[in-house]
């Protein structure tokens, strides 16, 4: 059975991915929820799921110094660019890019690469569905890496209880960690803002979406703060064939229930009626029922 997999991704935080993607979730039948935003995770806190299972994630190899063997000569200080060794021969493990020179220059091999723990994995059960999300540790790299554990684990529950669609909240960006949310999924929704940055933002998601045969689909989040800027993006979308998906206006009701912990479109029912959210959810299964039958 194929499965449609689903990222929601923006040019940059806060411009509103999260709270979309929590809107469509209760919309979805046979869902697993896969939270890729591992520097800044936050559907867990909208969703209060039940945690099933933690484990530790180790990511990027660090060097570690073995004191007993080392003679102090400093040339790993000398040779780490990222003066990650301090004045007494010690590691400091935030600095550590895992470059591995000084394993090489040591001159009596007192130095070795070893993995740390960079993060924590989760597996949880929500209202809505089942959720594999995470939480990389502060000042820890290789984010990407995670991301793709997460993805990783999501799939294989996903394939191993038959369910038809992944959603993936992504990292925002576009950086490795962005390149992994997307990688092997069906259909991207990229929300973005009405402002300078936003319409930069949307040029350079598109471009790194192009790169793939993903279908891309616009939402224009708060499209009423600017109609200048909202009518720029609209053109962008017009000039490369792109679908906008939805204009959302500005709206405090939308504000506070995030603040509640309540589920937007489900809080305001109403007004995601009337900016047709409910067609959109309707175009989107057709073409996943369609994407199925390929």
């Amino acid at each position: 059975m194929k499965i449609a997999e689903i990222v929601v991704i923006s040019g940059k935080g806060g411009t509103g991915k999260t709270t979309f993607t929590s809107s469509l979730i209760p919309y979805l039948n046979d869902v697993v929820i896969a939270d890729c935003d591992v520097d800044a995770p936050d559907l867990d806190i909208l969703f209060s799921p039940k945690l099933i299972e933690k484990n530790d994630f180790f990511g990027m190899e660090k060097a570690k110094i073995d004191e007993n063997l080392c003679i102090k000569c400093g040339v790993c200080r000398e040779k780490c660019r990222f003066l990650a060794i301090d004045e007494n021969i010690r590691v400091n493990s935030i600095k550590c890019e895992g470059c591995a020179v000084c394993t090489v220059v040591c001159p009596v091999e007192a130095i070795k690469m070893v993995k740390g723990k960079t993060g924590d994995i989760f597996h949880s059960c929500s209202d809505f569905g089942h959720m594999f999300h995470a939480k990389l540790l502060p000042g820890e790299e290789a984010s990407g890496k995670l991301v793709a554990e997460v993805r990783k684990k999501a799939k294989k529950y996903t394939k191993e209880n038959n369910k038809k669609i992944l959603i993936i909240d992504g990292s925002p960006g576009v950086g490795c960690n962005v390149i992994s949310s997307i990688i092997g999924t069906n259909i991207a929704i990229i929300v973005v803002e009405p402002t300078v940055s936003g319409i930069h933002d949307l040029q350079r998601v598109y471009e790194l979406l192009s790169k793939y045969p993903i279908k891309p689909y616009v939402v224009i989040n708060k499209y009423d703060i600017s109609l200048e800027k909202t009518k720029k993006l609209e053109e962008f979308c017009s000039d490369n064939s792109i679908d906008i998906a939805l204009k959302i206006p500005f709206n405090k009701k939308i504000v506070e229930s995030i603040v509640n912990k309540k589920i937007p479109s489900l809080e305001e029912r109403e007004l995601f009626e009337e900016i047709g959210f409910f067609s959109f959810l309707t175009n989107l299964k057709e073409y996943i029922k369609k994407w199925e039958l390929i």
